[in-house]
């Protein structure tokens, strides 16, 4: 901590030296103005403002601290993240530069700019039509008032090292005994674009987007030594863990759609499909497809709102507010929020010459290595297979405050041939605990999971991406 301190204390002694005057430039003024509000917020006089102080430091902009978990089994990550944004008449501009590190050894460190195009365009206004004398007005719908939605380009540079991931073997039917242990370090180097499509009339009531993606993964597979389980070596080989020897540079491009209508006042829909193609140049047999349907149904007990902690394209990573703005205030409120969710996930690869190489192989079980809870009862990265089902019901509801209670019910199983995955021989598990959504702050999350026949599993997480900001590239 004596280190972040020491950056902290260099950022205000360097904003109280910066002149100010007409030659200012703009990034020696956000420096000045995030050192005048962290100067309001830690005032030695109040010891009341000690919350507001450790909010500005996590929240605020051009530089806070950076923190959040890591991928499973590999610790909470702290370090600095620094964000910058600039508006034109079309386009809205952000930078974004974070580093974390654990005492695990593991770090991640990443670079994102987000183009936003954002063309002069009027604002709809839905006039209601007048009655016939006698009869009462209709309603007044909500949303009557549409912007222009805006088409999202993102380019980023991300390397992540881990130094624990488990690995147990492929298939539904891998044993606990098969456990061993790898590290991995992946550098991703890329590009996406999300496109509203609202030009149809037809189709705007539907929220559809499209989206394309292309990037450069690097993947190096190490041993990891010191566990208590063997390292990943020494029980297997190519056969039974494929890529393991060898790890080819690998060109990953995608196309996905996704659709997200709110259904009366209660009910909204998240459905997205996209299909993926992984390209080895330098090996040709390690090439595979992929392709994922995601169904996501969220009732929401007191009506929809716009309000609530959802992830936006229009943040990036270390942004709890767009452009620069003022991150939500942490409100103690008592208005009442509960959802009750149900989501189908299916994913399955297609490789015709070759196997999918292990570490490309999504997980059931814990925590994947994206921090997605899937059969949470279970270890972390329990089953991996190139295929899988997962069947998710969930419960939140606010208790007070920022705070929740969340309960989960999973059934899930993985596949390594097409033709075996079904919806039988699932695993199943539960989990309830609390959730924290506070203002901009990361939302965490503490959960008791039990289930199945492997015991049960105790789960502390928190988003490594600020309360609404959009996801990295993720791992797998």
């Amino acid at each position: 901590m004596r280190w972040i301190a020491a950056i902290l204390l260099g950022m205000m002694i360097s904003t109280l030296a910066i002149a100010q005057n007409e030659s200012e430039s703009w990034v020696h003024a956000d420096f000045r103005r995030e050192g005048e509000r962290v100067g309001d917020a830690c005032t030695l006089h109040n010891i009341m403002s000690v919350g507001s102080c450790a909010y500005t430091l996590f929240t605020d902009h051009p530089l806070h601290i950076a923190a959040g978990s890591m991928p499973p089994q590999n610790g909470f990550g702290l370090g600095m993240a620094y964000v910058a944004t600039r508006n034109t008449q079309n386009w809205r501009l952000s930078w974004d530069l974070d580093a974390v590190g654990a005492t695990s050894g593991s770090w991640r460190a990443g670079g994102y700019l987000k183009f936003i195009h954002t063309p002069v365009q009027p604002i709809h206004v839905s006039i209601p039509t007048s009655t016939p004398s006698g009869e009462q007005p209709a309603k007044p719908k909500k949303h009557e008032v549409r912007v222009h939605p805006f088409t999202v380009y993102n380019l980023y540079a991300q390397a992540t090292s881990l130094n624990k991931l488990n690995y147990f073997g492929l298939g539904n039917d891998s044993a606990l005994t098969g456990a061993s242990v790898f590290g991995m370090t992946q550098t991703i180097v890329g590009g996406n674009v999300t496109k509203p499509v609202f030009e149809l009339p037809a189709l705007s009531k539907l929220n559809l987007s499209l989206f394309g993606e292309v990037n450069g993964r690097f993947v190096s597979i190490r041993g990891d030594g010191g566990q208590s389980v063997p390292t990943i070596q020494l029980p297997y080989t190519d056969a039974t863990a494929p890529g393991l020897s060898s790890q080819p540079g690998f060109v990953q491009f995608g196309q996905g759609v996704r659709i997200k209508p709110v259904i009366g006042d209660h009910l909204e829909l998240n459905y997205s499909g996209s299909l993926q193609q992984f390209v080895a140049p330098s090996s040709s047999q390690n090439t595979f497809e992929r392709w994922t349907v995601d169904l996501n149904h969220t009732f929401y007990l007191y009506g929809y709102t716009e309000s609530g902690p959802k992830a936006t394209s229009m943040t990036g990573p270390d942004e709890c507010a767009p452009s620069g703005q003022k991150c939500p205030e942490v409100a103690h409120s008592r208005n009442l929020n509960g959802s009750i969710g149900v989501r189908l996930l299916i994913s399955e690869s297609m490789n015709s010459f070759s196997k999918v190489p292990f570490y490309f192989q999504p997980t059931l079980g814990g925590q994947d290595i994206d921090s997605n809870l899937t059969l949470p009862s279970y270890q972390d990265y329990r089953y991996r297979a190139p295929n899988f089902l997962l069947l998710q019901e969930s419960f939140e509801h606010s208790i007070w405050g920022p705070f929740g209670l969340k309960f989960m019910a999973d059934e899930g199983r993985v596949a390594v041939m097409r033709s075996d995955l079904g919806f039988d021989h699932f695993r199943h598990s539960f989990a309830a605990g609390l959730t924290l959504r506070a203002g901009g702050f990361p939302m965490v999350q503490m959960m008791f999971a039990w289930g199945g026949p492997e015991g049960h599993h105790n789960i502390f997480g928190m988003n490594s991406s600020l309360l609404g900001g959009s996801a990295r590239p993720l791992l797998d």
